[in-house]
């Protein structure tokens, strides 16, 4: 598949939004109920303007879009904002449409925001083709766990760290 990745503007909120609540939706959707995006759906004018304003304050935000310019992908990197964090880089979130799904746009988004070296992110439990792809990547459980915020569900969540590519 051919895609384009660069960084986002101020002009991609709208859609990044979007997109995000539409990758929850595919990825999502076995483990949080109907109501949970329809608030999600309701509350799009607000992350609207969050990406608005993280973009503008300099939070880079990375972008994949298919030869037809359409989002399909997105994530964003920055400084570990765990206390016992076991690197100085987090992923803090990567997001792909189902019809991209191993089509190297993930990929590409990782290499864009981490490139090879030490990050860590969580991931969310029941989420093996995500687990999967972070295994890949050199990816691993380092037995640090907790629950999302009571808006999701105080889904379980796992932290996942690398120490660098080859290592």
């Amino acid at each position: 598949m051919d895609f384009t990745i660069r960084p986002a503007t101020v002009d991609d909120a709208e859609a990044m939004a979007l997109m995000q609540v539409q990758s929850w939706k595919e990825s999502y959707g076995h483990l949080l109920p109907p109501e949970f995006f329809e608030k999600q759906e309701a509350a799009l004018p607000d992350r609207i303007e969050r990406y608005r304003a993280f973009i503008a304050a300099g939070h880079t935000r990375m972008l994949a879009h298919d030869p037809d310019g359409h989002l399909v992908g997105l994530g964003a990197a920055g400084p570990g904002q765990d206390e016992d964090g076991p690197c100085e880089r987090e992923l803090y979130m990567l997001y792909t449409l189902e019809h991209v799904h191993g089509r190297g746009v993930g990929q590409a988004l990782v290499d864009a925001l981490i490139g090879d070296g030490p990050a860590y992110l969580w991931v969310l439990d029941d989420n093996p083709r995500a687990e999967a792809f972070y295994r890949r990547n050199g990816f691993v459980p380092d037995g640090k766990r907790q629950l999302c915020d009571p808006s999701w569900y105080s889904l379980p969540e796992h932290r996942m760290v690398r120490p660098s590519v080859g290592l």
